[in-house]
Parts: C-alpha cells; sequence; structure tokens
C-alpha cells in the first residue's frame, strides 16, 4: 500500500521542485492531449495505489481526466491526522502540476484507521465514527473536493442484534451531525446505494433518498453507481429522471465491476449518458472498478477511450 507518509511527502517535494518549469507550461507541452469532452472525467486513485501521490496524478492528468477522486485509506497508516497542512498543499500543487483537480473522496471508512462503524449501537464508537467523518470533510475541503461518495459497506450495515430500520437511523443521525460542517467547507456527502449482499442498509436509490429526505440538508444527496444499482426494480432511465436534482455523482465500471473495454462498451449503458447529456449534467462521472489485474495505467488510458468513445456515440 502506498502511504503518504513523511518519506513519501519528501520525495513528492523533491519531485514538485523538478516540475516547476514544466507546470508553467501549457497543458500542451506537457504531453496531455486536450480533447473537448461534454462531462467532467475522474478517476479513482485506489486503482493506481502503488505509485506516488505525484506519480498518480500525472498518470491521471496524462490519461486525460481532469480530475483524481481519493480513497483516503491509500495516503495513510493510521488515518488523515497523518496529512499534515503542509502536506495536503503539496497534494493540491502536485495536481495543480498535473492538469488536474480533486472532485472529492470515497471509500471513507475502509480502514485505516481500525475499527471505525458508522451505525453500530455501540455509541462510544459510533461517535468516534462521525468525529473521523469531520477529519474526513477537513482534509476533503483541503484538497479543493466537492463531494463524499459514502459506500463504505462493512462499517455501515446492522451489526450487534440491531435492526436495519435501527441501523439506518443511526446512519442518517450520523451525517445530519456533520452536515452544517459539510456546508462549511462547501463539500456534499452523497449516500450510496450498494447491494444487499455487501450492506443491509441503503440499497436502492430510493431508500438512499429516504435518509436524504429524513434528514433535509442542502449538503446530504445522492448519486449513481453502474455496479451498485442489481437491486434496483426501476429501469436506470426513470430513476435518473426522478432523482436528477439530488444525483450529484456517477461511478462507471462493468456490472461485474472490471474494466469497460472501449469495443466492448454495455449497449444499455449509452442511453444513461445520453439522458444525462440532455438533462445537462455537470457533475463528475468516475471510474471506479475492482478488479485492477489489467494494470493501473493501462485501465486509465483505456477508460478514456471508453468515454471518448461513448461521447462520440451520443454526440
Amino acid at each position: 500500500m502506498n502511504h503518504y507518509n513523511r518519506r513519501d511527502f519528501i520525495r513528492t517535494s523533491a519531485i514538485a521542485a523538478g516540475s516547476v518549469v514544466i507546470a508553467g507550461l501549457p497543458a500542451a507541452c506537457r504531453g496531455k492531449k486536450e480533447t473537448k469532452k461534454f462531462f467532467k472525467y475522474a478517476f479513482c486513485n485506489e486503482i493506481i495505489k502503488e505509485f506516488s501521490w505525484p506519480e498518480q496524478c500525472d498518470i491521471v492528468g496524462k490519461a486525460g481526466y481532469e480530475g483524481i477522486e481519493v480513497a483516503p485509506f491509500t495516503l495513510v497508516k493510521e488515518g488523515v491526522d497523518e496529512i499534515s497542512q503542509s502536506m495536503r498543499q503539496q497534494m493540491v500543487r502536485d495536481m495543480k502540476n498535473a492538469g488536474i483537480v480533486c472532485p472529492g473522496l470515497h471509500w471513507l471508512f475502509v480502514a485505516p484507521p481500525q475499527g471505525l462503524h458508522f451505525t453500530t449501537p455501540d455509541d462510544q464508537l459510533r461517535q468516534r465514527s462521525v468525529d473521523y467523518l469531520v477529519k474526513l470533510i477537513d482534509f476533503c475541503g483541503d484538497l479543493g473536493g466537492e463531494i463524499m461518495v459514502f459506500g463504505s459497506p462493512a462499517q455501515r450495515g446492522s451489526s450487534g442484534g440491531i435492526s436495519v430500520m435501527d441501523a439506518t437511523n443511526y446512519f442518517a443521525e450520523g451525517l445530519a451531525k456533520v452536515a452544517d460542517h459539510a456546508k462549511e467547507r462547501n463539500v456534499l456527502i452523497l449516500v450510496e446505494p450498494l447491494p444487499k449482499k455487501d450492506t443491509d442498509v441503503v440499497n436502492t436509490l430510493e431508500e438512499a433518498m429516504k435518509v436524504v429526505n429524513k434528514i433535509n440538508h442542502p449538503n446530504i444527496a445522492t448519486m449513481f453507481d453502474f455496479h451498485n444499482s442489481v437491486d434496483e426494480t426501476e429501469p436506470w432511465s426513470g430513476l435518473i429522471q426522478k432523482y436528477f436534482r439530488y444525483i450529484h455523482h456517477v461511478h462507471v465500471q462493468n456490472m461485474d465491476g472490471s474494466l469497460i473495454m472501449s469495443d466492448k462498451i454495455p449497449q444499455d449503458f449509452i442511453p444513461i449518458f445520453e439522458l444525462l447529456k440532455k438533462l445537462d449534467f455537470k457533475k463528475w462521472v468516475s471510474v471506479e472498478v475492482f478488479d485492477f489485474s489489467p494494470g493501473g495505467k493501462f485501465i486509465a488510458e483505456e477508460s478514456m477511450k471508453t468515454f471518448l468513445e461513448i461521447e462520440r456515440l451520443i454526440n
């Protein structure tokens, strides 16, 4: 795992210092081919977590993305407290040097830190988890991020003998506690529907919207993920039209979680991108795959080819 510790920070600073002249050049001079696109595309950094942070930024920028979505666990040994303000500022400079920004965070509660659980009946543990979410909001804000995708199935299911309803209520209570702070940092927390095989708390967009509506705060919303839609009973197009104003992010991958090859785009995906374009979706569209075996650089490059092919097909 690539931790953003002091050793890596020193290495990062050296790389960044050597990139000052390069960073001042137009993107085209840095080898990044600019292509006019309708959607804003991001790439999830855990796919390339074996690289240093500046290398990750460079890979994502050169592949043609506008943003790098961050999984905090890939950068730390114990928690985001390790990443000082000066380190965060350097991370922002690294992104700027690569011509990209940070859309936000996902995989919020994957260890480290160990043992967090957002919907446990253990009051102290639940509060500790809420407190860490506040730290993640600050980390996201410091990176310039706009959204935080709350998936993390292992840390949000019913446990300790409580019902799904009780766990879902704890989920809403915890999010309500941090909503005002998220607003202060200009961050949206997005309730991500996840498959029943992964968690029993919030499996559909309708259930996500029940949580969103219960909290009733402008900084709590939801998102759409192709892979996680297996328990939906309504067509994707209907869901997106019904909840469009609350959908602030889209994750893209094959239904089995693998890379979508540019010459094997699922045909039922195309109308969804047509619909998003028709509805003038200006939020982020991000690659999140779960099979890293093709290699991070290849996944980044091939996924961008896929996005460009989709754009060609819907124009």
